[in-house]
């Protein structure tokens, strides 16, 4: 039930819409393969209302231990992958470098951690690694819808 008051909030959001679909593989549910024993870990991405919009949950059980509303957004001409977590006073912006149909990178050099933020996409297979201050931590994805 949480999980879908979470994605009903995300839904309403007005986010402007990346004037893009080089980033429509990301679109769809994303298994974590790399999540601790007794957790199961994912990431949703879906179009909606003109914005690419995004959540990423952690479960231990049928508790939600981890929640993170993600966008991508067009702001003024530049595009930035948007994370929203909880324990954070307001959304962090991420701006992305690059992007194409296999991946993009963003970067946020102020940010205490992570200070970049990559996703890639290999066949079913999803990467996203964040980084920065020495310290890089990769999370595995396989499309599962």
């Amino acid at each position: 039930m949480r999980l879908l008051t979470l994605l009903f909030v995300l839904s309403s959001c007005g986010l402007a819409a990346p004037k893009t679909n080089k980033l429509d593989w990301l679109v769809g549910k994303w298994q974590r393969e790399n999540v601790k024993a007794g957790k199961t870990a994912f990431e949703i991405w879906e179009w909606n209302n003109k914005s690419l919009q995004g959540i990423g949950v952690t479960l231990q059980g049928a508790d939600t231990v981890f929640a993170e509303k993600l966008s991508i957004i067009d702001k003024e001409g530049q595009l930035y992958y948007v994370a929203n977590v909880g324990s954070n006073a307001t959304p962090t912006f991420f701006k992305i470098v690059s992007y194409g149909k296999s991946g993009f990178i963003s970067e946020n050099p102020a940010h205490d951690f992570p200070k970049k933020i990559t996703y890639s996409l290999s066949g079913n297979k999803m990467l996203a690694t964040i980084s920065g201050n020495g310290k890089q931590i990769p999370f595995s994805f396989r499309k599962v819808e």
